[in-house]
C-alpha cells in the first residue's frame, strides 16, 4: 500500500475508483483503519476517485506517542492532500474523522465542496470519560478497551447476526498502536468546537444512528 510523508509523519493511502471523478476523501474513525471503508467503497468509486488514508497513529501510518490535536490531525489530511496535489475534495469522515471534517469546514472551507459528518460530535466531554480509556489502554493495551469498544459500536442483535463482521472490527481495533490510539483520545478529549459551527458556510450532511449512544 502506498505511503507518502505529511505534516512530518508518514501517512498509510489507498486510491480507488477512476482517476478523472472528482476526489471523495474518507477519514477513519478511532481505533480503525482505512479498510473500515471497504463496505462503502464499491457504492461509491463509480462516481468518486475515493482516497482514504490512515489517520495519525492508526493502520499503517506514524503512530507518534504524544498528545494529538484535532487541529493536527486536520493538518494532516491537508498535507496528505497537498503531497498528492488535490486542491478539493468531498469529505466523509465517521466518529473522529468526522471532528477532522468539522474542522475542515469551519477552518479551510476552499479545500472542501461538501462534507457529510457521521455519527460524530463537536465536544465529547466530560474529559475525566477519555481519562479512563487513555488510562485503561495504557496499562492493558488495545485489549482492554476492545470489548467495551465494540459494545458501543454494535447492538447485541447485530453481535449475534454478523459475528464475522464483529470479529473483523474486533481485530481493527487490536492492531490500533496503543500510543496512537492515546493520542487520539487526548486531541478528542481537548476538543470543543461547538463555536466554529456556526461559520460552517458549505453543504454538509450529519448522519446518525438510531442505536448510537
Amino acid at each position: 500500500m502506498p505511503q507518502i510523508t505529511a505534516n512530518g509523519i508518514t501517512l498509510n493511502y489507498q486510491f480507488d475508483g477512476p482517476e478523472d471523478q472528482p476526489v471523495l476523501l474518507f477519514s477513519n474513525s478511532l481505533a480503525s483503519n482505512l479498510h473500515m471503508w471497504d463496505p462503502q467503497v464499491p457504492a461509491v468509486a463509480g462516481d468518486f476517485r475515493v482516497l482514504r488514508y490512515d489517520s495519525r497513529g492508526h493502520g499503517g501510518s506514524d503512530a507518534p506517542a504524544a498528545d494529538y490535536t484535532i487541529d493536527q490531525l486536520a493538518d494532516d489530511a491537508l498535507a496528505l492532500l497537498d503531497a498528492l496535489e488535490i486542491e478539493k475534495v468531498f469529505f466523509c469522515g465517521l466518529s473522529k474523522g468526522g471532528m477532522v471534517g468539522q474542522k475542515l469546514a469551519s477552518r479551510n472551507p476552499d479545500r472542501l465542496h461538501a462534507a457529510v459528518l457521521c455519527a460524530t460530535s463537536s465536544y465529547m466531554g466530560p474529559p475525566d470519560l477519555w481519562q479512563g480509556r487513555i488510562d485503561t489502554a495504557r496499562a492493558e493495551g488495545m485489549g482492554g478497551v476492545v470489548d467495551a469498544t465494540l459494545a458501543r459500536w454494535f447492538t447485541q442483535p447485530f453481535h449475534e447476526s454478523h459475528p464475522n463482521e464483529v470479529d473483523k472490527v474486533r481485530k481493527m481495533v487490536l492492531a490500533t498502536p496503543a500510543d496512537g490510539f492515546v493520542g487520539c483520545c487526548r486531541a478528542i478529549q481537548g476538543m470543543d468546537q461547538r463555536q466554529d459551527l456556526g461559520g460552517i458556510d458549505l453543504p454538509v450532511l450529519v448522519i446518525a444512528g438510531g442505536e448510537d449512544p
